[in-house]
Order: C-alpha cells, then sequence, then structure tokens
C-alpha cells in the first residue's frame, strides 16, 4: 500500500525560452517565490515540453535552461527551501506518461483547448506529431508523479489540470479497486476512534451529497494528520471520500493565482515574439531608454492634451508598481494634463530599475559560479527522484508490472 500523498505540495514549471522577463515574473515567478514559504514546492525547468513545438532545432535548449535557472535563482527562488530541477533528468516522468496514454482516450487529449489553438498559431511548424498531441497527458504525469496537492495557475491553464484530474480518476478507477473495499473501508472509519469516526462520516456525506469541497479537505486533514491508523488504512479512507477505491494517484487541486496584466512597450501583452519586453537582468540604461519611449494615451499629442490612464500601457505598469498615493497622482494629473507623459513614467522607471537591479546583483553569483548552479539541480532532482520513484512503484505494483 502507499504512503498517503504531501497534503501541502505544489508543483509547477516553466519551458526553457530564455532569459525571463517581467511578464514571466509576474505572472507566474513572483507568485512562486512567495509559494515557496507557504507549501512544499517542486518547480522545474520543462525541457521535454520545448521539444513539442520546437524539436527542430534544439541547439540552445542547454544555453536557455541554464539561463531562466539564474533568472528563478535571481527573482528569489530559494533551492533551500524549494526544489529546482530539469524534467529530464527525472526519467520517471517519461515512465508515468508512457503508462498514462496506455489509458487516456485520444478524445481527451484532441479537445483540449490550446491543442487546436496553437496549431492555428503556429502555422509554420509542422505539429502533427505524436509529442504534441500528447503532451498535455505529459503535463498530466508531471503533476502525479509528484502527487501534488496544487497547481498554481492562471485561468487559461484551468482546463490542463482539469485533464490531469480525469486521469488520474480513470487510472484510481481501473486499478485501485481492491477485494471487499468497502467491508475494509469501514473497519479503517472505526479504528479512527469514536469522535473523529463520526465526523469523518459527516464530511464525507456532506462531500458525496453536496459536493462541499470544504467538508473534503476537512476530512483529507483528519486522515493524514491521524496517526493511529495503519498505512493502508488511510489510503481506504482517502478512496472511500470519493466511494472509489484506494486513491494512487490523487486527485491535484486549482490553486488560481493573480496574474496582473504586464504590458509590453507597444502596448500589447509583453511577449518576446512580439519583441516588446524587459528582461530580469537588462541593463539599467536599456531599462529607462525603453520605457521612456514606451506607448501612451495616444490621445496625448501634446504635452497639455488631457489623457485617459485606462487607455495608457503605463498605467496597467502602476498598479503592479505604484502605492495608492502614486496611483491618485498619476489619476488626477493625467486627465487634468497636470503631468506629462514623461513625468507618470518615470516613477514607474525608478521601481522597475531598483526591482531587476536587486535581481542583476543576486544573479552574479550564479554567473560566475554556473557549477554552482549545477549543483543546485543536481540536489533538486536528486531529491524529486526520490518522491517520484515512489509514486512509480506504486503504480507499477497496481498495473500488476511488478509483484
Amino acid at each position: 500500500m502507499s504512503s498517503p500523498a504531501p497534503a501541502r505540495r505544489v508543483l509547477s514549471g516553466m519551458r526553457p525560452t530564455g532569459r525571463l522577463h517581467l511578464g514571466n515574473y509576474h505572472g507566474a515567478l513572483r507568485n512562486w517565490v512567495e509559494l515557496q514559504y507557504q507549501y512544499e514546492c517542486y518547480f522545474f525547468i520543462a525541457d521535454w515540453h520545448m521539444l513539442t513545438t520546437g524539436y527542430e532545432d534544439t541547439s540552445l535548449l542547454q544555453e536557455h535552461t541554464r539561463e531562466v535557472l539564474i533568472d528563478w535563482l535571481a527573482a528569489g527562488l530559494n533551492p533551500g527551501v524549494a526544489t529546482l530541477f530539469i524534467q529530464s533528468h527525472v526519467p520517471e516522468h517519461a515512465e508515468l506518461h508512457l503508462l498514462l496514454s496506455m489509458i487516456t482516450p485520444l478524445g481527451w487529449l484532441e479537445r483540449v483547448p490550446s491543442y487546436k489553438d496553437q496549431q492555428e498559431q503556429l502555422k509554420d511548424k509542422d505539429l502533427g506529431t505524436y509529442g504534441f498531441l500528447g503532451y498535455p497527458l505529459l503535463q498530466s504525469a508531471d503533476i502525479l508523479v509528484y502527487r501534488a496537492a496544487y497547481v498554481p495557475v492562471g485561468e487559461d491553464q484551468v482546463a490542463h489540470v482539469e485533464l490531469t484530474r480525469e486521469t488520474a480518476r480513470r487510472f484510481n478507477h481501473l486499478y485501485g479497486r481492491e477485494a471487499d473495499f468497502e467491508a475494509k473501508a469501514e473497519a479503517a472509519v472505526k479504528s479512527l476512534g469514536g469522535r473523529n469516526a463520526t465526523n469523518y462520516r459527516a464530511l464525507r456525506r456532506k462531500f458525496q451529497e453536496g459536493g462541499d469541497t470544504e467538508a473534503l479537505q476537512r476530512a483529507q486533514a483528519l486522515v493524514q494528520s491521524n496517526n493511529r491508523i495503519t498505512v493502508a488504512d488511510r489510503e481506504r479512507l482517502l478512496g472511500f471520500l470519493h466511494g472509489a477505491g484506494v486513491t494512487i494517484l490523487p486527485e491535484p487541486a486549482v490553486l488560481l493565482t493573480a496574474t496582473p496584466k504586464v504590458p509590453g512597450l507597444d502596448g500589447r501583452k509583453m511577449s518576446k515574439s512580439y519583441g516588446n519586453t524587459i528582461g530580469l537582468r537588462e541593463e539599467p540604461d536599456e531599462v529607462v531608454k525603453k520605457l521612456r519611449a514606451m506607448k501612451t494615451d495616444p490621445a496625448r499629442v501634446r504635452r497639455n492634451d488631457p489623457g485617459d490612464p485606462d487607455k495608457c500601457p503605463v498605467w496597467d505598469l502602476h498598479k503592479i508598481y505604484s502605492d495608492e498615493a502614486t496611483r491618485k497622482w498619476v489619476v488626477e494629473g493625467c486627465r487634468s494634463a497636470a503631468i506629462g507623459c514623461l513625468d507618470c513614467k518615470q516613477r514607474v522607471i525608478d521601481k522597475v530599475v531598483e526591482e531587476i537591479g536587486g535581481m542583476r546583483k543576486r544573479a552574479q553569483e550564479f554567473e560566475d559560479n554556473p557549477e554552482l548552479v549545477q549543483r543546485i539541480v543536481a540536489e533538486g532532482a536528486e531529491k524529486a527522484r526520490e518522491a517520484a520513484r515512489d509514486t512509480l512503484d506504486e503504480v507499477r505494483r497496481a498495473m500488476h508490472l511488478r509483484p
């Protein structure tokens, strides 16, 4: 029988596209830095995922992986707290992906929203490959191999996590069956002790009859924290909450994260493909130059023309970097033409230069010591493999691939 899945483990990854920019930082990385002190976090460089659309030229893959890692460390990810590793250094991801592919209906993959969207956006690439079709399932394997409780995502990625939940549910249904499961589960409930058994039954009923997810979480916590029961009974009780069987691969929950709009220099979303980014380790003089030339409200042709902050991309940066007093100053000054666009930009420029300056300083240690970065990811891979092996051992036994 399995050991219980960690109740507060978080898993997320990022494709190695080269040096990161402010859009990457405020869209995901900044949140990771905060999460690492609240949860048991595993963060990985998704180099195999990079191959799903970039398989033709992999010459820069190693360089880009190294640059992303340095940006992570510069932004504040702490290898002493979070586990940082490279996906391809943990082959268990690939094995679980293979095993899950045996049970995953083709239609599940074809209906993932990003499947057709990316084919439309990347018409210049041949994406008629198994790897591209199967990449959402590889994402599921990434999550399930660590039996993560939470996956931090934005609204646009919820569908991918839902596929992971469906895959785990199907796997548990097929391979989590046990003879006389219900009788054994009822006996396990009694072993919780009088009051805990009563609470467990009440919470289970609330979840199964009313879909009360808070009741589910409380019941799971009650089971996880009970030291009187065996590992086998703990697993039965967790599965019994869903009325199914033994839970081998727990279904992860979405950890919705606030993703502020980070405008690029041309007003569109900040993206390397648009060439409108500010890098996390960019030279201060270049940052100043770029931001001073950033587009503003087109209605402000002259200095004394009143403007509308809601039509100005710089205002979105103020929402991220400025305090309430500064934002009030911007709104009043812009609409009355009391301040010019360069005056408005300068407040943001000062904050951005200060933030990037701190990252540049922290990055220097890792740029000067590549061996240190290698050691961090080697140690991270070792820890990740230990957790992944535990999952694969149980998966293999459940599928009768091991005695």
